[in-house]
């Protein structure tokens, strides 16, 4: 018990240090989603991250690592949310911003949904389906995390974005390889580090075209 309370105040020293305004019940939301992913991982395979730490290390802290970078969003789609990263940490610090999860996997479009009613997160929405076979429809900002190749990501994300929207696809150390696109205006790299770690990331963001 006392070493999830040491984690649960790592937490919250490390959303600090990220310049974050983050209540108390934020903090409490935040744990409470690694726990419920630790809790489901036991019987499913959800992550490779099995120890609440690992979690809030490598999943959350990464998670609200990225949103300290975006912009004031109205809205954000998850393209291949998995086990909803970067989605709900994004939806817990920015409730502000209504959130959309689109999962194909039907045991991690539960664990979501799960999330969602526990958490009682107002500002999310949940769909089941592959992004291309969904009518899309559009939000302030796009994301795909891992689910495919940056070109294939951008042809995924771009029928999710408004015009004037941004498109994002993070990376690792290396920035995602996007090709040049006639439907993007304008594209830069935003470099930063994981805050509590020295592990760097980059976020290539694509603004699409009016």
């Amino acid at each position: 018990m006392a070493e999830r309370e040491d984690l649960r105040e790592t937490l919250r020293a490390s959303v600090d240090a990220l310049s974050l305004s983050v209540s108390d019940l934020q903090v409490d939301l935040l744990f409470t989603l690694a726990e419920l992913l630790e809790q489901w991982s036991r019987r499913m395979n959800l992550t490779g991250h099995r120890t609440i730490g690992d979690i809030v290390r490598n999943l959350v802290l990464d998670a609200a690592s990225l949103s300290a970078e975006l912009p004031a969003l109205e809205t954000l789609v998850d393209v291949g949310a998995g086990a909803g990263f970067p989605a709900f940490p994004i939806a817990i610090l920015r409730p502000e911003c209504r959130v959309t999860l689109i999962e194909s996997r039907e045991r991690r479009h539960h664990f979501q949904r799960q999330v969602a009613r526990r958490l009682e997160l107002a500002n999310v929405a949940i769909l089941l389906g592959r992004a291309e076979a969904l009518a899309p429809s559009p939000h302030t900002a796009a994301i795909a995390q891992g689910v495919a190749r940056p070109p294939d990501a951008l042809e995924l994300l771009l029928p999710w974005t408004r015009p004037g929207g941004l498109v994002l696809i993070p990376g690792a150390m290396t920035p995602p390889q996007v090709p040049e696109d006639r439907r993007i205006d304008s594209a830069s790299v935003v470099r930063y580090r994981v805050v509590g770690t020295q592990v760097e990331r980059t976020l290539w963001m694509g603004r699409r075209a009016l």
